[in-house]
């Protein structure tokens, strides 16, 4: 459902996501699958409200959380959330750009 980002239910399944990804033992359970790389591609490839929601999700996935930053690194996602800091909507350029604070600091350990 998350690779059709032509649908609707995509939009729906990244809100319900996004809300899961904040309560821990959800957070373990998306964490197991391969949902991390489907929403960096989500954020190349998504509608302006797939690429916010998938901003919102990784964003609650990679708090605190410096092997899912690592993940974020070795799979690209600096490039995709630099241009959604700078031309999504204002919410998504909020969470890209936090994210990407957090990626910058998680290399400087």
């Amino acid at each position: 459902m998350l690779t059709d980002s032509s649908s609707c239910m995509v939009d729906e399944a990244l809100t319900i996501l996004s809300v899961l990804a904040s309560h821990q033992e959800a957070k373990l359970a998306i964490m197991n699958g391969s949902t991390i790389p489907v929403l960096v591609d989500l954020l190349r490839t998504g509608s302006p409200r797939n690429k916010e929601n998938a901003a919102a999700t990784l964003l609650s996935l990679c708090k605190r959380d410096n092997e899912n930053l690592a993940r974020l690194t070795r799979l690209g996602a600096a490039i995709p959330l630099s241009e959604l800091a700078k031309t999504g909507t204002e919410r998504a350029k909020r969470k890209a750009t936090s994210l990407l604070e957090q990626l910058r600091k998680s290399q400087q350990l």
